[in-house]
């Protein structure tokens, strides 16, 4: 009888700490999450957990480095925008520095919407 009460012990015991996820894997799934957010410097469009290129790894392992450290997801944000610049954002805030990022092509495409129809409009009078 104890001998089933300690195995059962055991067993409770392994199924704990199998369970409860590495630190090692924890780690990891962070530095994935953020390596999603953050631009490859050299690359086009592409974050640098998409990137191959070496300062994408060279980034993702100052982002490990930083987690490991115990600094938050927003300190390593903040450490990498202050040396890089909200260019290393993949989704860059809005901002009037980052104003014509997220307008400008908007504004382009109704500036040639409407050069288009003025176009138009002066063709139609010319023919009358």
């Amino acid at each position: 009888m104890a001998l089933l009460g300690l195995t059962a012990l055991l067993a409770l015991a392994c199924a704990a700490v199998s369970a409860a996820p590495p630190a090692g894997a924890e780690l990891e799934a962070r530095v994935e999450r953020l390596s999603t957010e953050l631009r490859c410097l050299v690359c086009d469009n592409q974050t640098i957990a998409d990137s191959n290129a070496q300062l994408a790894r060279d980034l993702k392992g100052v982002v490990r480095e930083q987690l490991a450290a115990g600094r938050s997801e927003d300190d390593v944000i903040a450490f990498l925008t202050q040396r890089y610049g909200d260019f290393v954002l993949y989704k860059p805030p809005l901002r009037a520095s980052t104003w014509p990022l997220w307008f400008g092509p908007f504004i382009l495409l109704g500036g040639g919407l409407w050069w288009l129809w003025r176009t138009l409009q002066r063709q139609q009078g010319d023919k009358a």
